[in-house]
């Protein structure tokens, strides 16, 4: 019966199907998002019981990773846990097989490390308690099969990581990434090995430096609250013991493979923003719906009716009705999840500009299907009950007549016109938050980043993955540069060590020496490497002294400075000559250059000081390898393969990555006001194609009832134009005052986007201008179409029907 009733009317049926699929695709998308940053738990045995543990300081912003003899002593004291591990977070290493020469990423963790996070392998097994310093490997489940094509006769084999061998005793499970939520190793091997595989780590008995990162499961029974008490006991016990670094220390717990405690306050407002936006919308579609369903009530008056004199209570009425409505609910909830498939699909595309390896892809799981299940329940029901309550109450002698009861003559506001003005009243409050992004995403792309970017090219090698030393990776470095300078179209080509806009490099605190007047106390500068000729290459200007020559490794260390590094230490005075240190190295200042921007593009500036690759590599040489920027007078993506080839060339050993062109690079630079705008600018336009909608079903349903009215004006007299007015004014009230209801909601909301918004005020009056007009003029395009059919009715055809 339900269904016969749709194939009836497949026009509404279809229509109503779209409108809650788009609403549910919307909250469907967003769920995954909180799925994957707030909800899913990682995939390790009783993930409620994992906990990872930070340090804290007092004063300090949380959290920080642990010293070694810290973490052992925790382990050997701490009660609470069945287990404690550590691990070293990104371990950069190259490994070879089927495929490719490949740079990735893995972890160096204590042999207790998946016994603690209880992971059971896919092939093989976990590494052995005497294995601590073993040269043993497991493979990620992707590494696994993309390399080594799957092989499951990989385990026991040796294979050679960074130049080391290996032996292969498992493979992780797939969608195993470790413990942390972004972050994507690739392997595992025993913290034994981490001083061969990275470079400058400390002696592991130092207390000062903290670099691993620890996990512990808790005893059965025993809660988070009763583990927190414990730490802080410790805390204590270890601050009397070690005063020197561990007086002031606290210890914090949260969930194993959760937002960074530091991390978890902007994220979740960013998300709940989302939410909010996308409810507003279902909201929207609801009330479509809801519109069209009171439309259809009418003609279905007389139906009921004849229900209720047959004996059929109300209560029976709206079951049925709200039945219907419900299944439209589900149909529109299948179609809603399809979409958002492909609305995650085209999502997980956007990449982050960061050096290492994040996995911030979104999938559909079985939270979100059972979401979309509830929420199309809660939407069938929330659309329905409105037109079910009416069209269970007709007024029998009038609708047994034929006649509609919900269209009363003199009844100025009624349901549908309220759901109107709530449609447009929301769509114009999505649409400022709308063009406000878009508005924050055009001041971005067109800030200053204080660099060119046209017409370069850049991509990254690890000479020291390789077992390159210090001589060998300059040698390396500098036959590379010559020789893609020397390609065919390469106007220049330079090194670095971070290509700028990459979310992150080294910083260390700079103070001046032998200069009393300098600043104080010391400033926090980013530091970067240069080779000579990259000021000029990326266009930077280069405001006092010189550029980098070919500088002598073992000469005084010289550094160039941005113009806010000389601002912050040297204040007025000249700062070519000057001497700087960061408590390890002393540089004299050579040159100074014009700012730009380091980590993000909407960034307050920051001090940078340049060091001379030639100078660095051998003391400091850089974690995330070297990036090679090459600028052409023509496109820049067609000298990939020349420029890799001379890498080959060099050693076809050599693994290549972050292969792009510097202005791809700052578009991903632009990640979140590009996804934002993205987000808000669909919700926005899903949202006011449905209030259009809605103000054109209502406005063709009054002129649909009023046939005889016009026909009878027109025949007295009335003009066209006349007519037209009488029309649009009854549909312009109503989006008169949604715009007046809307203005104040939106003016209210923007002051949430505020911390999400580039170079762009909350209240941009050129956005809370231009949409409201935008509005209107939609809301008059939808009121006219109906008033223009309503002047060609022929009031003898009218009259003769009635």
């Amino acid at each position: 019966m339900i269904f016969r009733r749709f194939i009836k009317a497949p026009g509404l049926a279809l229509a109503i199907i779209a409108s809650i699929g788009l609403g549910i695709a919307a909250n469907a998308t967003i769920f995954s998002m909180v799925s994957r940053f707030i909800l899913s738990p990682p995939p390790v045995g009783d993930p409620a019981r994992l906990m990872s543990v930070y340090t804290q300081q007092d004063g300090e912003q949380c959290c920080n990773k642990f010293p070694w003899p810290l973490y052992r002593d925790v382990r050997d004291q701490a009660k609470s846990f069945s287990g404690l591990a550590a691990y070293y977070e990104l371990v950069p290493a190259s490994i070879g097989g089927s495929g490719e020469p490949e740079r990735v990423w893995g972890q160096a963790a204590t042999s207790n490390f998946f016994d603690v996070a209880q992971v059971q392998m896919a092939q093989g097994r976990q590494f052995l308690p005497t294995e601590e310093r073993s040269q043993v490997i497991v493979l990620g489940h992707n590494l696994w099969e993309r390399q080594f094509a799957g092989d499951p006769a990989i385990l026991g084999k040796t294979i050679h990581l960074s130049g080391k061998a290996f032996t292969v005793v498992g493979v992780a499970p797939a969608g195993f990434h470790g413990l942390d939520l972004v972050l994507n190793p690739e392997f595992w091997v025993p913290l034994g090995n981490v001083e061969a595989l990275v470079p400058n780590i400390p002696k592991r008995e130092s207390r000062e430096f903290h670099w691993v990162s620890v996990v512990g499961r808790l005893h059965p029974g025993v809660t988070r609250t009763q583990a927190a008490t414990e730490l802080a006991t410790l805390a204590q016990r270890f601050a009397v013991a070690y005063p020197a670094t561990d007086k002031g220390n606290h210890f914090h717990l949260e969930p194993a493979g959760s937002l960074p405690p530091n991390a978890q306050s902007a994220v979740k407002l960013f998300l709940g923003a989302l939410t909010v936006t996308a409810l507003l919308v279902l909201c929207i579609a609801c009330a479509n719906v809801a519109n069209l369903l009171l439309a259809q009530a009418a003609s279905r008056q007389k139906e009921m009716a004849v229900r209720l004199a047959l004996g059929a209570n109300r209560g029976q009425l709206m079951g049925r009705m709200l039945t219907e409505s419900t299944v439209l609910a589900l149909l529109g909830g299948i179609f809603g999840f399809a979409l958002s498939l492909w609305a995650t699909s085209a999502l997980s595309a956007f990449h982050l500009p960061a050096p290492v390896p994040l996995d911030i892809s979104l999938t559909q799981d079985w939270r979100g299907m059972l979401f979309t299940f509830a929420l199309s329940l809660s939407a069938g029901l929330l659309f329905g009950v409105a037109p079910a309550w009416v069209a269970s109450r007709p007024l029998l002698t009038v609708a047994l007549k034929g006649e509609d009861t919900l269209a009363r003559p003199g009844r100025r506001w009624t349901l549908r016109s309220l759901l109107v003005v709530a449609q447009v009243a929301v769509s114009l409050v999505l649409l400022c938050v709308t063009g406000l992004f878009l508005r924050s995403l055009q001041r971005a792309a067109n800030i200053d980043v204080g660099f060119r970017s046209g017409g370069m090219l850049t991509m990254s090698i690890d000479p020291g993955v390789h077992g390159y030393s210090a001589d060998r990776t300059i040698q390396f470095l500098d036959q590379l540069q010559q020789r893609a300078a020397a390609l065919p179209g390469v106007t220049a080509a330079v090194i670095t060590d971070v290509v700028p806009l990459s979310m992150g490099t080294r910083s260390e605190a700079f103070s001046a020496v032998g200069n009393a007047k300098a600043a104080k106390p010391a400033a926090l500068a980013e530091l970067y490497m240069a080779s000579p000729g990259y000021f000029e290459t990326m266009g930077v200007p280069r405001l006092a002294g010189r550029d980098f020559a070919k500088e002598s490794p073992t000469g005084p260390k010289v550094a160039v400075v941005n113009r806010a590094f000389a601002e912050r230490v040297f204040g007025a005075e000249n700062p070519i000559g000057q001497m700087v240190t960061d408590s390890r190295d002393t540089y004299q200042i050579i040159g100074v250059v014009e700012n730009m921007k380091s980590r993000t593009v909407g960034e307050n500036l920051r001090a940078i000081l340049f060091r001379s690759v030639e100078q660095s590599v051998a003391g400091d040489p850089s974690f995330l390898g070297y990036s090679l920027i090459v600028r052409t007078s023509g496109d820049p993506s067609a000298l990939t393969s020349s420029v890799r080839e001379q890498v080959r060339a060099l050693d076809p050993n050599m693994a290549v990555f972050n292969v792009e062109t510097m202005q791809e690079h700052v578009r991903d630079a632009l990640f979140l006001p590009r996804l934002a705008g993205m987000l808000f600018g669909i919700f926005g336009l899903i949202g006011l194609i449905l209030a259009s909608v809605g103000l054109y079903s209502i406005m063709s349903y009054s002129v649909s009832r009023r046939r005889r009215e016009i026909g009878i004006r027109m025949a007295l007299g009335a003009q066209v134009g006349g007519v037209q007015r009488l029309i649009v004014r009854q549909g312009m009230l109503l989006a008169l005052v949604a715009v007046a209801i809307g203005i104040p909601g939106a003016w209210m909301a923007a002051k949430f986007a505020t911390s999400f918004l580039y170079g762009v005020h909350p209240h941009d009056l050129l956005t809370f201008t231009a949409v409201p007009l935008f509005v209107v003029a939609i809301a008059l395009m939808a009121c006219w179409l109906p008033a223009r059919r309503a002047s060609r009715v022929d009031p003898q055809t009218v009259l003769r029907y009635e």
